[in-house]
């Protein structure tokens, strides 16, 4: 693109059609398509350029080979006061999670916490795109995911491929912008080393490494026979520490469902782990907000080390992007459109056309 001509824009709503549009030509029942379009279209408006529409694509293809579910319902499998165990049967993973999460909320208000974990759902997409609003409402929200499918990071001191990113999102509230937390128990993502190795590009450290544990900055080291793998956060010296979020990660998804690794593979998707907390019932709402307010303060005045400007905090840039781009439009990864433009003609939806 000519670094002298802007990028174009695109009005989030525009967006949301765009996707939803697609979704329905695809065969998706409406509820389902329409939550998953704002899933992927929230993605986008936070900065999280791989987990948003950069995955309609992805899905669109899931759905012609029948590998993601256009209709139906969960399976209530487990029931208790506070807690609920779900079997997806492979619908939507953002309608899905859209659910749990309203399910959880309900319970959080009544018991004081719940959780809800599913299994057999489709892929999730942006965990941060599923934050904030419950946060805003001074709930506590902790949402993880992992696929049972798939293996890309090897665990500390190995080079076999065991876990997946494996990541950990949560929305705290405070007296001002909610803390948005989406990290990964490695230090970096699939569809970040992809969308680089695409682009002949490298990444910004040594992150991953090959197939004999040389650390690496090269994505092309993970399409190799045999492929090397994402490094667990912490790398080759201090790689225990995501080696350890991995295993709570599993625990809390695959171990809590009943379904996970140990079972025959299913295909791309996601087993989850919604909680929401209502702090009323431990120390009060207004003593939780008390306490995140006076840290949320400390971080953002400590002192900024040489080079950086100032400290933010977890979800600051992406909440200020958001807000920014809701008034001026979304400016997509140049790669999104091209992606999609096979799926707008074989399912006759364009951008903009109200189809």
């Amino acid at each position: 693109m000519n670094p002298q001509v802007p990028a174009p824009r695109h009005a989030a709503p525009a967006l949301v059609d765009y996707a939803h549009a697609l979704l329905l030509r695809a065969g998706v029942r409406d509820d389902m398509a329409r939550d998953v379009a704002i899933v992927l279209v929230e993605g986008d408006l936070l900065g999280h350029t791989t987990h948003g529409l950069a995955q309609l694509p992805g899905y669109l293809a899931e759905l012609e080979g029948g590998r993601m579910a256009n209709d139906g319902a969960y399976t209530v499998v487990s029931k208790r006061p506070a807690v609920q165990a779900w079997d997806g049967h492979r619908l939507p993973g953002p309608w899905l999670t859209r659910r749990a999460i309203d399910a959880a909320r309900a319970m959080a208000i009544s018991q004081g916490s719940g959780t809800v974990v599913v299994r057999r759902s489709h892929h999730i997409a942006c965990l941060a795109a599923y934050l904030e609003p419950v946060a805003r409402e001074g709930l506590m929200i902790l949402l993880l995911c992992s696929d049972p499918a798939a293996a890309s990071v090897a665990p500390f001191g190995g080079v076999s491929a065991v876990f997946t990113p494996d990541p950990l999102a949560a929305g705290i509230p405070t007296d001002g912008d909610p803390i948005l937390l989406d990290v990964s128990a490695s230090y970096t993502t699939n569809g970040m080393t992809s969308r680089l190795h695409m682009a002949g590009a490298k990444l910004p450290h040594a992150w991953i490494q090959d197939a004999q544990g040389n650390a690496s900055d090269d994505p092309a080291v993970l399409f190799t026979k045999p492929p090397g793998t994402l490094l667990p956060l912490g790398g080759l010296e201090a790689g225990h520490k995501g080696y350890a979020l991995a295993l709570l990660n599993e625990s809390l998804t695959g171990g809590l469902a009943g379904f996970g690794r140990a079972d025959p593979g299913e295909g791309w998707g996601a087993t989850t782990f919604v909680q929401v907390l209502d702090p009323e019932a431990f120390g009060g709402r207004d003593a939780f907000i008390r306490q995140q307010a006076w840290i949320a303060r400390a971080c953002r005045e400590a002192k900024p080390r040489p080079g950086v400007e100032r400290v933010r905090l977890p979800g600051e840039r992406g909440l200020k992007l958001k807000r920014e781009q809701l008034e001026r439009g979304i400016e997509l990864h140049p790669s999104i459109l091209p992606a999609l433009a096979p799926w707008d003609a074989k399912l006759g939806v364009a951008l903009g056309s109200g189809s």
